[in-house]
């Protein structure tokens, strides 16, 4: 399990940032793992929630040609896609973010990254970076600041 989660962000990785720079390579396969794993155990709770839900569903008697899948409701619309027009807004938005998270040095960008997406504390991130956690708290600071400011101009509010 733990080697096919492996090979799938390796995979990811060659697939998609095949012309990124070596260096920029190590901090984007770590990311791409760790969401690969949280991917993988965010599926295997849904799973297990839905086998649960339909072991409960199942009708008393076996002659019923209920889906029990009918009988569950979704109150926010969940299950459905997002509008175009929000769906748009929203591939547009991450657009915008990655572009401006490129767009930080690379100190910056790697604090801002292992701190926020990657949920590592101060002295976790400031091991990986090498450096203080003074230097770290520098970096992201310097990052959230020059991340709101790119986005503001491209005419993102922010809340």
């Amino acid at each position: 399990m733990a080697l096919d989660i492996v090979q799938d962000a390796m995979l990811k990785l060659a697939d998609r940032y095949a012309a990124k720079p070596s260096e920029e390579l190590p901090l984007l396969f770590q990311r791409i793992l760790q969401n690969t794993i949280r991917d993988h155990y965010r599926r295997q709770k849904v799973r297990s929630m839905w086998t649960t839900l339909m072991s409960s569903l199942v009708p008393q008697h076996e002659e019923s040609d209920q889906d029990p899948l009918d009988t569950l409701q979704d109150k926010d619309n969940n299950s459905q896609a997002l509008a175009p027009d929000a769906s748009l807004e929203q591939s547009q938005l991450i657009a915008l973010i990655e572009k401006a998270l490129m767009d930080l040095p690379a100190r910056q960008r790697e604090a801002f990254l292992l701190r926020y997406w990657d949920d590592m504390d101060t002295a976790e991130t400031a091991a990986v970076m090498g450096c203080s956690e003074g230097s770290v708290k520098t970096h992201c600071s310097r990052a959230t600041h020059a991340l709101a400011a790119a986005l503001k101009a491209k005419g993102v509010n922010l809340p």
